[in-house]
């Protein structure tokens, strides 16, 4: 049975669903797939960064095979990307901010059950991290592309802030659902900010652009 508030809950599915159809999407301006091939990238996308979690910290069997929702919303968001890509392809901006929820509620989840389960606070963290970024970056290696997370702009950094303000909130016991909220708010924030003015994390001195 699902212990979220019902908000953040809402919320993390609105994430899976966005992952879902933003991992697939991503697939197939990648390479040329089949449905079955979408449908498989959306889902790793949308679950994948829980289910790694949820096995590191041994929160077994993961989240995601409790909850049938979080299964009907990733597949139905990849199915929604495989008929409706060409048209899809040109909302760019919606499913960013689509990307940029389910990223943000994601690391404080993710950061909040790591805590619960009894990890430090910067393995919690870390573990709030990968679970915002797991999805997506297996997707990434399967299609043979370098990481978003390795290159696109402020996408792990954002995460690692709402992690961290999460797992700190926790430790002074000042964690709920508004604290949650904002959390998530400061990762959404950061994270449009990347998009909007190409901002990137600092790359080695002297290197190619």
């Amino acid at each position: 049975m699902n212990t979220q508030p019902p908000l953040l809950f809402a919320l993390d599915l609105t994430g899976t669903f966005a992952f879902g159809l933003n991992g697939a999407l991503t697939a197939l301006r990648a390479t040329r797939l089949d449905v079955v091939g979408v449908v498989t990238l959306g889902m790793l996308t949308a679950l994948g960064g829980g289910v790694i979690r949820d096995v590191l910290i041994d929160a077994l069997p993961p989240a995601t095979f409790l909850y049938w929702p979080y299964f009907a919303l990733a597949i139905g968001g990849a199915l929604i990307a495989f008929v409706l890509n060409r048209w899809l392809g040109r909302l760019t901006m919606p499913l960013t901010v689509l990307d940029a929820i389910g990223l943000s509620v994601f690391a404080v989840i993710g950061a909040s059950k790591a805590v619960a389960f009894g990890l430090g606070l910067a393995p919690a963290a870390l573990l709030g991290v990968i679970t915002a970024v797991g999805g997506g970056t297996i997707r990434d290696a399967l299609v043979g592309q370098v990481p978003t997370v390795l290159r696109s702009e402020l996408y792990a950094i954002p995460a690692l802030v709402a992690a961290v303000l999460t797992v700190l909130a926790i430790r002074f016991d000042a964690y709920g659902l508004p604290v949650a909220l904002g959390a998530a708010a400061v990762c959404f924030v950061i994270r449009m900010l990347g998009v909007r003015f190409r901002l990137n994390a600092p790359r080695p001195p002297f290197a190619s652009p």
